[in-house]
């Protein structure tokens, strides 16, 4: 076996404690003998959420010998709540402990830069390997089982029952309820998120009249897995963003049948096909579905797009953004978002809330466009939010308005929009005919989208567990406006070139796949713009020289990486594959004392 570089693992610390421990605090000398990987995520981000479900089976596999620890390391002011994360960790199914780490102590400990980022660190208490974002657990898998062979070896392996503790079930008609819409008998579909189910509810809204699936996470005739976004079809049917299976499928409220007419149960990853035969296609947690323009619209959260299914022909296609994340208006195709999570339809414009950039956005068509196919003759423009690292609660003008992270949109009969701006547990309204931004509604909990009904509001109140009414008011209630800016440590950097080196180490048996050109994609650039003179845009190579402008003093450096390996033994005729992806945002601060090179690891440990 290949030598590997030994760092002793530092402490675990986080001011708000531990969860899913039976109140148990738990120290890295006490799980000597485990394989420890800690998961340093956030809830609001949607591949956290991703790598929560790719490590499910491994977690399973090796539960006697591996500790999975989630370090949740917050991006939002909300996310720093400590109930929230109590909400979250149930909200997801996390079964393993979690350090609720609010002023990012572990994370700067363990000079965390991305999320999210895993950790091992072997039964000797040293860490082995580091890999950012998704796509590692096969990886992890292979180094998991070295390090049992190892260990097991040298008699440093202690099998046995690991810390986790379940929290008791609470009694709940809804449980992390997601989405809802209204039937056109006047009952409510709700998405209950977290129970893998649909629930109608009476027009009421509280009496429960039928649950559609079994409750357990699954892709069959009446199983969801996670299910978010509902939109009415035109004929009757109710299409269900079923965010976990990575699918879109149709429910007939009429009949209870279901079935399932987009996507394949698998992941999206660069390279995969991004139109054609919809039940052919790979999709990536689509998270919320509006019927605009003949199509059915889908917020394809997990890699920062919208996409649309047609059913007349029954194809997908990508319809907006790149995949790549952030905040950039333009022809549909050139767009970014961050993490569409809600749509509604509403005349010529689609309107969009992009969670990661506190933003609401809209498509609609150009004047001059030619719309024949998906995204052609599109333009996508931003209403109220200015990137992925401001946020807050403001009322007033839409271009000095902020929200936190909102989940959901609904068209009010005025043209203007309501926002479920979900970490300010707040209901907005967005006016584009005075172009500003009011608060129509307080204490809500977590507020993930609204349904119009009659000339009342429904708001899915998520963390609330239920459906809330609330009388759209004539005028809107003041608040107290704050304002809140990402805090992240900045890296400090010397003027001049920057050398930026992604670390990315092929996991054992494996190699970069170069069969058809370059294996590996490194796309760089920065807020603001000027920050760099030379380097930005993207390229083949994992290291490149970077020119810093003179006069910029600080900046977010934005750096998206992607490596694909496979296994490297010639018998194999049809060799595994594996995509390896993550996006960064670097604070820096340009002083004369600062480092010369910047190293982010993708796979493995920065050797300098």
């Amino acid at each position: 076996m290949a030598s590997r570089a030994r760092v002793r693992a530092p402490e675990l610390t986080g001011k708000g404690g531990w969860l899913n421990t039976g109140g148990n605090d738990l120290t890295l000398p006490d799980l000597r003998g485990r394989i420890v990987i800690l998961d340093f995520w956030t809830f609001c981000c949607v591949n956290c959420l991703h790598v929560l479900d790719e490590l499910r089976e491994l977690e399973e596999r090796h539960r006697d010998s591996v500790v999975i620890i989630g370090v949740h390391s917050p991006k939002f002011v909300h996310e720093a709540d400590h109930q929230a994360v109590v909400d979250a960790v149930e909200r997801y199914g996390v079964e393993h402990p979690v350090l609720d780490d609010p002023e990012l102590a572990t994370w700067k400990q363990y000079a965390v830069r991305a999320w999210p980022t895993l950790v091992v660190i072997d039964p000797e208490g040293y860490v082995v390997a580091q890999h950012a974002g998704e796509g590692h657990a096969h990886a992890i898998e292979k180094l998991v089982e070295e390090l049992i062979a190892e260990h097991t070896a040298k008699g440093t392996l202690r099998r046995g029952d690991g810390p986790y503790v379940p929290p008791e079930p609470v009694a709940t008609d809804l449980r992390f309820p997601g989405k809802a819409v209204q039937l056109p008998g006047g009952t409510f579909l709700v998405s209950d998120t977290t129970r893998h189910q649909l629930v109608e509810l009476a027009a009421d809204g509280e009496q429960v009249l039928r649950r559609i699936g079994t409750g357990e996470r699954g892709l069959g005739p009446d199983a969801f897995n996670e299910p978010q976004g509902l939109a009415l079809l035109p004929d009757g049917t109710v299409a269900v963003a079923d965010t976990v299976n990575h699918a879109v499928r149709v429910f007939d409220p009429a009949t209870g049948a279901l079935e399932t007419v987009a996507g394949t149960g698998k992941q999206w990853w660069q390279g995969s096909p991004t139109a054609g035969p919809a039940r052919e296609v790979d999709l990536s947690s689509p998270w919320d579905l509006a019927w605009w323009q003949d199509r059915l619209w889908i917020a394809m959260a997990g890699v920062h797009q919208i996409w649309t299914y047609d059913p007349a022909d029954g194809t997908v296609a990508v319809a907006a953004g790149t995949t790549n994340e952030g905040l950039v208006d333009g022809p549909a195709a050139e767009a970014w978002f961050a993490q569409p999570s809600g749509l509604a339809a509403a005349g010529d414009r689609l309107w969009i809330a992009d969670s990661e950039t506190s933003a609401v956005r809209w498509i609609e068509r150009e004047t001059h466009g030619d719309a024949d196919a998906p995204g052609d003759g599109y333009v996508v423009r931003t209403a109220v939010g200015t990137g992925l690292f401001d946020f807050g609660h403001r009322d007033g003008a839409a271009e000095q308005a902020l929200l936190q992270h909102p989940l959901g949109v609904t068209a009010l009969p005025d043209g203007s929009v309501a926002i479920a701006d979900t970490y300010n547990h707040a209901l907005r309204r967005y006016d584009p005919a005075s172009g500003a931004v009011t608060t129509l509604a307080t204490d809500l909990r977590e507020p993930s989208a609204a349904v119009l009904a009659d000339d009342d509001i429904v708001v899915v109140e998520s963390a609330r567990h239920r459906l809330t009414r609330l009388r759209l008011p004539e005028e809107a209630v003041r608040v107290e406006s704050v304002a809140h800016r990402t805090q992240r440590a900045a890296t400090d950097i010397a003027p001049g070139t920057l050398r930026l080196d992604v670390v990315f180490q092929a996991p054992a048996g494996q190699k970069l796949d170069t069969r058809y050109g370059p294996s590996t994609r490194l796309l760089v650039s920065a807020t603001p713009p000027e920050l760099l003179a030379d380097g930005a845009g993207a390229g083949t190579d994992l290291a490149r020289d970077l020119v810093l402008a003179d006069g910029v003093t600080e900046g977010v450096l934005h750096v998206s990486a992607m490596a694909a390996s496979c296994d490297d033994d010639p018998d194999i005729e049809y060799p595994a594959c594996h995509v390896h992806q993550q996006d960064w945002g670097v604070p820096l601060r340009i002083t004369e004392d600062g480092a010369a090179r910047l190293g982010l690891v993708l796979a493995g440990l920065d050797a300098e």
